[in-house]
């Protein structure tokens, strides 16, 4: 069993910048895949970002030179840095993890764990 928590949403004007963090209980994080997924009100969870246990990423078309996931293994977290913020990015966005291998991690089917979601909000 494994439980995450995001931290680091909150307001921000666009073109800002936000950390995501999410903590993961558990000895065996590193074998862990890791995915960011967010859903905006009305609208599907849909992918943001995944970290692979074997060290790949993979990122949305709609984040793609905007977003970075990373993980430090050490502490059990994985982070979302949010750079140039537009309005549309505004969602709950939520940690998702699989001891299963992926390639891609796109569907939020494939994730086993998940958080329970932290607000960020654009304003325009």
């Amino acid at each position: 069993q494994v439980q995450l928590v995001e931290s680091g949403g909150g307001l921000v004007q666009a073109g800002g910048s936000l950390r995501l963090s999410c903590a993961a209980s558990g000895r065996t994080f590193s074998s862990y895949t890791m995915g960011w997924f967010r859903q905006a009100p009305g609208k599907e969870r849909e992918f943001v970002a995944t970290f692979t246990w074997g060290g790949r990423t993979y990122y949305s078309d709609s984040v793609k030179a905007r977003f970075t996931i990373s993980r430090d293994n050490a502490k059990n977290t994985v982070y979302l840095q949010m750079n140039s913020l537009k309005p549309d990015d505004t969602a709950v966005y939520y940690c998702a993890a699989t001891s299963r291998y992926l390639s891609g991690g796109r569907s939020s089917n494939e994730y086993d764990y998940w958080g329970q979601g932290t607000q960020v909000t654009v304003s325009s």
